[in-house]
């Protein structure tokens, strides 16, 4: 989330989220990002506005806020075709991409919306990011959003095509990330306003302390890698000591005046061809130049600069703890409003494992609990026993949703990887499958429309997934429609 997600979720880059970036509104490792497509490939940018409730679990609380959705309608069949809904994750919602949804929606003869999520983008419901002011934002509070906006869609769509109003198109619910955790939590609180789910590498674990992050990145850059990578932490660590300043201006972080939020970053970079599908951008120069007997440091900071800045817009500032404090709304928000989420209701914390670890040991719980601490006040927590408990983790307990995941992707371990026949589970295998590679294809820089599976290294497995997903939404959207028509 490094988040998706930046989604992921979930650890971090800043990510230029201008139109004009390449990778807009794919954020980095931390939030474990949802975001799907480069700038400009879009099926619509078209934004239209609904009047949400502001806090759905009080009885005295009236207030609204103007959220933002998007519709594209060219592939419905009138008036019975599905509904396709995308949910939007922990950043801007800045159009409904095309990826390999859109080619779903072709195929099914579907509409698609989507949903910004509460407080990122344009829907924030307060002028400032005041640690009171985010006491609304929560996926409780997201998932009754999604659910009161279902029904408001249906109750237009309705009064558009002049039907009555006690008609239902069937609905299909998609997520990637930490939005595909919203996918599946959906179907989970709302069964009778979904025929089903697909949740895309879906965090519906929280988890307190995910070591299996680091772990899962040593795994998937292979033995050949990962001791260089271990390397190169090491040598920065010594390089902090030695020239603090010097260290950090190779990787234009000077503004990061703690230590352990550089080493994080330092860490994150390493995650981010890992997570998105191209490991080998990362580890082909760095044994080379291992073998080489080249300067490692500079080695790695040529591939942050060239790679991780120059493709994916990232940025030192998204670790800066005078940016996480900024209470101003700004499409930059979004590491403010993922922090908080992790802070309070998931936590992710990407600590290093007490074994073999790659990232540094100072990145442990201790200091993600300080940095809590240090945004958002007092007593901050992150309730990981509540979450699951509310919403099942990885024994969650629905039907009819469809679990993806890429065999390389940190993020599959809060994810359910176990299959059932109410819960199909499948993992897409191949060197270059990250997160969301069933819809995104991989690799994933630049984003690839329609998410084509070609660029996989082996696209039969992205492809076996996709047609599993297919044969799913098929089934379960016939059986929809028969409970519609019985009901009618």
């Amino acid at each position: 989330m490094t988040t998706a997600i930046g989604f992921a979720l979930l650890t971090t880059f800043t990510v230029l989220l201008s139109s004009t970036s390449l990778s807009d509104g794919l954020l980095q490792p931390r939030r474990i990002s949802h975001g799907l497509s480069a700038s400009g490939k879009y099926l619509t940018r078209d934004e239209l506005w609904f009047n949400q409730t502001l806090d759905h679990f009080s009885p005295y609380d009236h207030r609204k806020f103007g959220q933002r959705y998007y519709e594209y309608l060219d592939h419905l069949r009138v008036p019975d075709g599905p509904i396709f809904l995308m949910i939007c994750g922990e950043g801007p919602c800045n159009g409904i991409p095309n990826d390999y949804l859109s080619v779903l929606a072709k195929k099914f003869e579907a509409g698609v919306v989507s949903l910004e999520h509460r407080y990122y983008g344009k829907s924030s419901p307060f002028n400032s990011l005041s640690s009171e002011n985010l006491k609304f934002l929560s996926s409780k509070q997201a998932l009754s959003d999604l659910a009161a906006f279902r029904e408001y869609y249906q109750e237009s769509l309705n009064v558009k095509l002049n039907r009555s109003g006690s008609v239902d198109n069937p609905w299909f619910f998609f997520g990637a990330s930490y939005s595909g955790a919203l996918s599946a939590w959906f179907r989970l609180k709302f069964p009778h306003l979904t025929c089903g789910s697909l949740a895309s590498s879906a965090v519906v674990r929280a988890v307190y302390e995910y070591y299996e992050y680091d772990q899962q990145i040593g795994e998937s850059v292979g033995p050949e890698c990962k001791p260089v990578l271990q390397e190169i932490n090491k040598l920065v660590e010594l390089g902090l000591k030695v020239n603090n300043k010097a260290m950090k201006a190779l990787f234009n972080a000077t503004e990061l005046d703690v230590d352990a939020d550089f080493l994080y970053l330092i860490a994150d970079a390493q995650v981010v061809a890992v997570q998105y599908g191209n490991p080998d951008k990362l580890c082909v120069p760095l044994v080379e130049a291992k073998k080489n007997g080249s300067d490692l440091v500079e080695a790695y900071a040529k591939y942050v600069r060239e790679y991780c800045v120059e493709v994916f817009g990232l940025s030192a500032k998204t670790y800066s703890r005078k940016h996480l404090l900024d209470t101003a709304v700004t499409p930059e928000s979004a590491d403010r409003l993922w922090w908080f989420q992790t802070c309070t209701e998931v936590a992710y914390f990407q600590v290093a494992p007490a074994n073999d670890s790659i990232r540094s040991h100072q990145i442990n719980t201790e200091y993600h609990l300080d940095l809590c601490k240090s945004l958002f006040g007092e007593g901050v927590y992150p309730e990981v026993d509540a979450t699951n408990l509310y919403y099942g983790g990885d024994r969650i307990a629905a039907t009819k949703i469809v679990f993806t995941n890429g065999s390389q992707d940190p993020w599959r371990h809060a994810s359910k990887q176990t299959s059932s026949p109410d819960l199909p589970s499948y993992i897409v295998n191949c060197h270059n499958c990250g997160h969301g590679s069933d819809l995104r294809g991989c690799p994933q820089s630049p984003m690839i429309i329609e998410g084509d599976s070609k660029n996989c290294s082996s696209p039969d497995a992205v492809n076996k997934v996709r047609q599993h997903i297919i044969e799913h939404i098929d089934l379960w959207l016939s059986e929809c429609r028969g409970v519609l028509r019985s009901s009618i």
